[in-house]
């Protein structure tokens, strides 16, 4: 059978680690084949612990990078695969001790349109244990643009500098935690126009261009 995301449930979540029971009718060799958790794979991380109900065991699996799983420990091999029994005989818990870790990121302003072949600062103010910052420009569709500038943060500020995107509008900034993608921030939407060179000046009755020559129609 394939994956079902209807039954794969977090258990317990904080600092970046998820505690995640899946039950299906799948042996456990299936489930522990390469890509069976590839539809959740944006939301299990190396370090997680499944404890999987199969048909044939109960194991505990870590995760591993893709949502590859490493071997684990088999708890049970004769529990079936929709129930999970427990009785004063025979007794499974899991415990873990965690404290509430507090990251934020808040993006600095950024004007609401600026000049094409310009460029522009971007500065994000960082709070918690958070050590890089993947900064993007992104479209008016929500495709990011090149390049994604990934950079460090020193006395809790991340700070670059961004080219100008192409003459249009809905452009946005959005700033990520390298370590926790969840810990995020977007700008508001700005536009960039042409660079207007032509310089208009005034004398008397007339108009002048930047050069001094007079405007005739």
């Amino acid at each position: 059978m394939p994956f079902s995301p209807d039954d794969l449930g977090a258990l317990f979540q904080g600092d970046g680690f998820t505690l995640w029971h899946y039950r299906t009718a799948d042996t456990r060799a299936a489930v522990a084949a390469a890509g069976y958790f590839a539809p959740v794979a944006a939301r299990m991380f190396p370090g997680d612990l499944v404890i999987l109900q199969a048909a044939d065991a109960m194991a505990l699996l870590p995760v591993r990078a893709g949502t590859a799983l490493g071997t684990g420990v088999t708890l049970d091999g004769a529990v079936g695969a929709l129930s999970l029994a427990r009785s004063a005989a025979q007794r499974f818990s899991f415990s873990q001790t965690a404290q509430a870790v507090v990251r934020t990121l808040v993006l600095g302003p950024i004007a609401a349109s600026m000049v094409a072949g310009s460029a522009f600062a971007v500065s994000a103010t960082v709070t918690g244990p958070v050590s890089q910052v993947v900064f993007t420009v992104r479209d008016s569709a929500g495709a990011p643009l090149p390049p994604a500038k990934t950079v460090n943060v020193t006395n809790g500020r991340a700070v670059t500098s961004f080219p100008a995107p192409p003459i249009g509008t809905g452009y946005r900034v959005h700033a990520e935690a390298v370590q926790d993608p969840s810990v995020s921030a977007e700008s508001r939407a700005f536009s960039v126009g042409p660079d207007l060179k032509l310089l208009l000046l005034e004398d008397d009755t007339r108009l002048l261009t930047e050069a001094g020559d007079r405007l005739v129609q």
